[in-house]
């Protein structure tokens, strides 16, 4: 990735700050004040040895006590404000992202499992999670430490500067623990994400793991991911414990030190013993972000790289060009010359692939598997961009048309129906928020799934809870079947429709076949099956990404026929010969 792609990826989080950044003002605003007010107690404690002590006076107790009182319950007040602005930066900041970040991971292409790619949710979570904690609030605490060392140089100079050498010695500690601890952090994130994705593959994979005996050895690789990360993480953990603790003792150790040496200027008649309590508690409060941060730095050091992480996935995933609406298409899909490849010096997955499909017809494509057909699939989706050639439908180019208007205009089964967290209704109607019961139901109709969705336990409100809904794969293909025909799309796309479906389910696919001919749409039907080219008007054969045959589905069959016939007879004589 260069550095002006990652740049756009920097400058759209940026962004997404940016138009929240008056909260970030505010609470650095409130900060000031919180931080001043943070001294009432060393001064407080200054003036009752040194004036209340010496005067034996009650009144002026009371007075300064009730001043002091007073002057923290202002402090909680700005600090409580401040924590909630800067929590609701994180939270604006999360909402300004999540639709942009959502969509981007459903815009992935399938295999792309890059970490940035699969947990860019995760990453921004990891941020708004940083805003909403007190470690970020030591963060802008930090910033004021100079401001309580300079009141230790009021009391003393040498005060001051045992203060500053302190305050030297634990920023160093701080910068150490980054530079030796943000590589063993990345790392252990890392691992941690691996064994999430391949417990989520196991689980979406259960049942195949239990009925093929799997699942022991799928347990044992499982473990192996869990014991890198969690020794990985106990790492990462150990070496910023060995930080944290050590600046905790260090705190408490430079406070003791300097009660010491204001103790010896007391001695001396340098200091009053005021000063020498004061001094001590602001050295104290100076030390304590710091010591915050690097006791917070696991926490810290995610958001940074979850950062990171996203910046350079927003990278690679550029927003789409909004795009002007057309009229909804004719059923006319062209291909002209298409190739398609997966990269540099490897075999086209499509090579020249030519075929045009005018309304009211029906396309099958037939091939072995791997043999490009669901490219072709995926292709006329605009899932799969060409990189010669050219794919229009209705006359137009398929990208001119905005992503979720070509969703609408095409209808699409997929050789593995899934259906999506919701009712039947709302998988039907393609997770609309508001379904339009009469599409639903007509949609349902003509795929032959209507009744099947009425001996379900609550009908179209049945819900499906993460595919785990107990339907055979043959009513989930006449369910997603319905799916696609919601809202009368011009195009079907077929990708080995009847691989679940009985006698029964078949005939229904036909029959959607025959209703989307009669009223000028277009069918094209990936399969290898003899049922599922019954209605089509063409076919094109496909063998490793090229065009073998194309033509009228009769005059292909029987050519297909003569070839077979042929092939059986050369293979007899030769073993006749033989």
């Amino acid at each position: 990735m260069n550095s002006e792609t990652l740049s756009d990826g920097i400058a759209e989080v940026n962004r997404a700050g940016h138009n929240s950044k008056h909260f970030l003002i505010f609470a650095f605003f409130f900060s000031i004040f919180v931080n001043l007010l943070m001294l009432a107690g060393p001064f407080f404690m200054l003036q009752v040895y040194d004036r209340v002590l010496g005067s034996r006076s009650e009144e002026t107790l009371v007075a300064l006590l009730i001043l002091v009182v007073v002057l923290y319950g202002l402090m909680w007040l700005l600090d409580f404000a401040r924590a909630r602005l800067v929590a609701r930066y994180g939270a604006r900041l999360q909402s300004d992202l999540d639709d942009r970040v959502f969509r981007a991971q459903l815009e992935t292409r399938n295999g792309d499992t890059r970490p940035e790619n699969i947990s860019a949710t995760r990453d921004l979570e990891a941020i708004q999670g940083l805003y909403a904690s007190p470690a970020f609030l030591a963060l802008m605490d930090t910033p004021f430490t100079p401001i309580f060392m300079g009141a230790i140089f009021v009391f003393h100079p040498l005060l001051g500067s045992f203060a500053l050498l302190g305050g030297g010695a634990l920023i160093f500690l701080t910068s150490l623990n980054q530079f030796l601890t943000s590589k063993r952090v990345a790392q252990a994130q890392q691992s941690s994400e691996q064994a999430h994705r391949f417990a989520e593959n196991a689980r979406r994979a259960s049942e195949l793991i239990r009925s093929q005996g799997m699942l022991g050895s799928v347990t044992e690789r499982w473990m192996a991911h869990r014991e890198s990360a969690l020794r990985q993480t106990m790492t990462a953990v150990d070496w910023t414990s060995i930080f944290s603790t050590f600046t905790k003792a260090l705190r408490l150790t430079l406070q003791s030190l300097i009660l010491a040496l204001g103790a010896w200027l007391v001695l001396r008649g340098e200091l009053t013993a005021g000063a020498m309590i004061a001094a001590s508690i602001l050295m104290g409060r100076a030390l304590a972000p710091i010591e915050q941060v690097l006791g917070r730095w696991p926490q810290v050091a995610r958001a940074r790289q979850g950062r990171k992480s996203l910046q350079s996935f927003l990278s690679q995933m550029p927003i789409s060009v909004e795009r002007t609406r057309l009229p909804r298409p004719e059923g006319r899909l062209e291909a002209k010359g298409v190739t398609v490849t997966a990269g540099p010096g490897r075999q086209p997955l499509l090579y020249n692939v030519s075929f045009t499909l005018a309304p009211g017809e029906a396309l099958g494509v037939i091939g072995r598997s791997g043999s490009g057909k669901t490219t072709i699939a995926k292709l006329i989706l605009g899932l799969v961009q060409p990189n010669v050639g050219e794919v229009r439908l209705g006359g137009a180019l398929l990208q001119h048309y905005p992503p979720d208007d070509l969703g609408q205009f095409i209808g699409y089964l997929p050789q593995e129906p899934m259906l999506i967290s919701g009712t039947i209704a709302e998988n039907i109607a393609r997770m609309s928020q508001q379904p339009d019961s009469k599409l639903v139901v007509a949609a349902a109709k003509k795929a032959k799934a209507h009744n099947l969705i009425l001996n379900l336990p609550d009908g179209y409100q049945t819900r499906v809870e993460d595919n785990t809904i107990a339907l055979s794969g043959g009513q989930r293909q006449r369910i997603a079947l319905a799916r696609a025909l919601y809202g009368d799309p011009a195009v079907l796309v077929l990708d080995e429709p009847n691989s679940a479906l009985d006698m029964e389910g078949t005939e229904a696919l036909n029959a959607a076949v025959r209703t989307m001919k009669s009223e000028l749409r277009s069918v094209i039907i990936m399969t290898h099956r003899p049922m599922a080219i019954s209605e089509c008007d063409q076919l094109m054969v496909v063998e490793t990404g090229r065009k073998k045959a194309h033509g009228p589905r009769d005059d292909i069959l029987k050519s297909m026929m003569r070839n077979s016939v042929d092939i059986k007879k050369s293979l007899s004589r030769t073993g006749t010969s033989g």
